[in-house]
């Protein structure tokens, strides 16, 4: 069992959640797999260097081979000039790849269990859906203790709150089907609605359950 804090009525209380239904240990590896393959799938690729061949310039050889007392030199487009070619240019390149899926679900999970076991968890209501309010959202989060560094996550995609919380440095909003490892371990808190914390036990507990 951990401990949550819960925010209802403009007030914060403390509830116990079970987290053996998203693990029991914390799986160190799957996790640094996971957060690497998103890692290497945001990157662009697009680095680029010339080599020798790619330089503009002359290939003429400077002077000659021998006795001038000064060592030998080609063109220069040579890596050893300023302004030549690089040796072993990077080149664009695609870096993603991507883990099996059952290993995905895995290390969301675990990453879902490691939140709820260092406390780094919080349930609160409150949030504006009429319309979007940037003050209301920050006065929750500052309630909880957790308004320097959140993801905010509900059950469904919140147009409001994304709207209230996108220019509040270090808080990003999700919901549960957009969820992944990265996303868990980016902010140090995770903040859920109660719809967002029933939807994580119907989606991510029932395979453990299961597996046990």
């Amino acid at each position: 069992m951990a401990e949550v804090k819960v925010l209802q009525g403009g007030s914060v209380k403390s509830t116990d959640v079970d987290t053996a239904l998203f693990g029991t240990r914390v799986l160190g590896r799957t996790l640094k797999d996971a957060v690497v393959m998103y890692e290497a799938n945001a990157r662009a690729g697009t680095a680029k260097a010339k080599t020798r061949s790619e330089v503009h310039g002359p290939n003429n050889k400077l002077w000659p081979q021998k006795h001038t007392g000064r060592a030998r030199m080609g063109t220069a487009k040579s890596p050893l000039w300023r302004g030549g070619g690089v040796a072993f240019p990077p080149h664009p390149r695609d870096y993603s790849y991507h883990m099996p899926v059952k290993a995905r679900r895995a290390a969301v999970r675990n990453a879902l269990y490691s939140k709820f076991n260092d406390g780094e968890v919080a349930v609160a209501e409150g949030f504006s859906v009429d319309k979007p309010s940037t003050k209301i959202a920050v006065g929750i989060l500052a309630k909880l203790g957790m308004g320097r560094s959140a993801t905010v996550v509900t059950d469904k995609l919140d147009r409001n709150l994304v709207l209230s919380l996108r220019n509040v440095p270090w808080i990003d909003v999700c919901c549960v089907k957009d969820l992944n490892a990265r996303q868990v371990l980016l902010r140090r808190w995770l903040v859920l609605t109660p719809a967002a914390l029933e939807a994580l036990k119907a989606q991510f507990g029932k395979t453990e359950q299961q597996a046990s």
